[in-house]
């Protein structure tokens, strides 16, 4: 009995309409056996009741009783299946584990799904899957690799499996869908899609990828570039420790010298002092002696030894003129006052050296700048090559462009920055008034503005013999005798504009903590023309000796 209902199972206990196996039997007058509930929705719905199998008419619907023989056989099988199941899925398969999708058949413990099945709407462990693998009527059937949610997959309009896209509304749609909703559309299979969209996601992955890769290099950049500040700031520190040192080395030496000299000069005065007491209380101690005598004699009796002895008592005793000794203490004033002029100087030369090298430095970053006769103020005269500009005495005709100023008596540089460093030196020679900076694309060059960081210039200039940083208010600056060359040093991300006095590598100013945004100009007003300010300003090369740089744009 076992083993025919284990063979039997492969052909006979299907239903031909649900083909699952029979739940409630029943036999048709015909011979044929179905689910009680197959056959009887299958005749509520329709005209003619008939053998779904045969298609033989039966003229009344007839009332179907369970045929308890294929019943009993129904359930041995269902019993033998499980303890196969269960005997197979203990050596063979593993239970469905938390996120995995379970069997839908088994009972008790689920087994974890193989294949899932769209007709059916069920998932299939490996022993309740072979019937989709052996019978003939479900091989038909579309399999897929499990899924929780078929449902999903059908048509909630049509109850039938999407199978085809709709490339008019990119959805995904059954074959009801594609002759009633859609009929007008343009479809493709699922397949043929899924392989479109599946090379499309390649190319996005290829560009994700890229992106990726770029980042990657971007962080390397970053890291070298973290690495590289990391190193100019420790080699900024080591020369900030040697300089600093070496001052507070010569300050040590100087305070020795200073306590030194002092020191000689009063060991000196004790020693002259010692030797004039020691001189006065030997001439004590002989006056002293001399006294007594004297008293002695003045005492005697004698006649004869007090006037014997009197000549050479009353004559002076021989003494230093004390009078003309002069005690004099040595004068420390001005000491300390000429020790720290000392060391100002010597501050001064150390000064110096280290200037030349912040010059040297900021040098390599020079870029070739060229002035830009779009922005010219129509008083300012440029020069064929565009180093040099100066104000004429006559307004030019040229066209109020947006780049140009109307009412700032300026020029820019043709050379835009955007990030990194850059620097460019101007001859001021034999100029009365001048200004010079960096300035910001986005400020209105129409307006009448005071020029300052907040309004979007950077910038420092002389006038009336005084040379003023443009902050707000002015800062005003020393101005010895005068530059002849400016020198100007841009740190983008840093937020520095500096400017150098670069024939003494002297620094004049620099604006710290900027907070740049858009492009940078370098910008130049040559002041009005009269007759101590008729010189140009000239753009020129930075000193040969220091490696100069071509321009970049950033």
């Amino acid at each position: 009995m076992s083993a025919a209902s284990c063979h039997l199972s492969k052909d006979q206990f299907l239903c031909s309409i649900c083909l699952d196996v029979f739940t409630d039997p029943v036999s048709t007058p015909c011979g044929h056996n179905f689910c009680k509930n197959c056959i009887s929705q299958h005749w509520d719905i329709s005209e003619r009741f008939e053998c779904p199998m045969c298609k033989k008419m039966f003229y009344t619907k007839t009332e179907l009783q369970i045929n308890s023989f294929i019943s009993d056989m129904v359930s041995q099988f269902r019993h033998e299946t499980q303890q196969k199941s269960t005997s197979s899925s203990s050596s063979e398969q593993q239970a469905a584990k938390p996120g995995e999708v379970p069997c839908d058949i088994c009972t008790g413990t689920k087994l974890k799904a193989l294949k899932s099945c769209l007709v059916c709407l069920a998932s299939y462990c490996q022993t309740h899957l072979e019937l989709h693998l052996t019978m003939k009527g479900l091989k038909r059937h579309q399999l897929i690799d499990p899924e929780e949610n078929l449902e999903g997959r059908m048509c909630m309009k049509h109850d039938k499996p999407l199978e085809l896209f709709c490339k008019t509304d990119q959805t995904c749609v059954c074959m009801l869908c594609s002759v009633i909703d859609h009929k007008t559309h343009e479809f493709a299979p699922l397949r043929e899609e899924y392989e479109e969209k599946k090379a499309e996601l390649g190319k996005t992955e290829a560009e994700i990828e890229q992106m990726i890769q770029k980042r990657r290099l971007k962080i390397r950049k970053i890291k070298k570039s973290v690495k590289m500040s990391k190193d100019a700031a420790d080699r900024e520190k080591a020369k900030g420790v040697r300089v600093f040192s070496a001052l507070r080395k010569t300050l040590r030496r100087r305070m020795n010298e200073l306590i030194k000299e002092m020191e000689d000069k009063q060991e000196t005065t004790e020693k002259q002092d010692e030797g004039f007491i020691k001189d006065l209380e030997q001439e004590i101690s002989e006056l002293m002696k001399r006294s007594s005598e004297v008293e002695q004699l003045s005492h005697s009796k004698d006649h004869l030894y007090l006037l014997q002895s009197f000549s050479s008592l009353k004559a002076a005793p021989t003494t230093k003129d004390w009078t003309k000794v002069s005690i004099h203490p040595p004068s420390y004033e001005g000491t300390v006052v000429r020790v720290v002029d000392h060391v100002k100087e010597t501050l001064s030369k150390d000064m110096k050296k280290l200037f030349d090298a912040e010059l040297k430095r900021v040098q390599q970053y020079a870029v070739d700048v060229t002035l830009d006769p779009h922005t010219a103020h129509p008083y300012l005269i440029l020069s064929r090559n565009g180093k040099q500009v100066h104000c004429g005495d006559r307004r030019k005709k040229r066209p109020d462009n947006p780049e140009r100023f109307l009412v700032f008596l300026c020029v820019l540089g043709k050379q835009s920055f955007s990030s990194g460093r850059f620097f460019f030196e101007v001859q001021v020679k034999e100029k009365t008034r001048w200004i010079l900076g960096v300035f910001r694309e986005s400020v209105n060059r129409k307006k009448k503005i005071t020029p300052s960081p907040e309004k979007g210039y950077w910038t420092v200039g002389v006038y009336e013999n005084i040379c003023v940083a443009l902050e707000d208010p002015e800062v005003r600056l020393p101005l010895q005798s005068g530059f002849e060359k400016v020198g100007v040093f841009v740190d983008y991300e840093e937020g520095l504009v500096s400017f150098y006095d670069a024939d003494h590598a002297a620094l004049i100013y620099s604006f710290t903590g900027c907070s740049f945004t858009g492009k940078l100009y370098p910008l130049f007003c040559p002041g009005v023309n009269d007759d101590d300010n008729s010189a140009p300003l000239i753009i020129c090369p930075v000193n040969q000796s220091v490696r100069s740089f071509s321009m970049r744009k950033f």
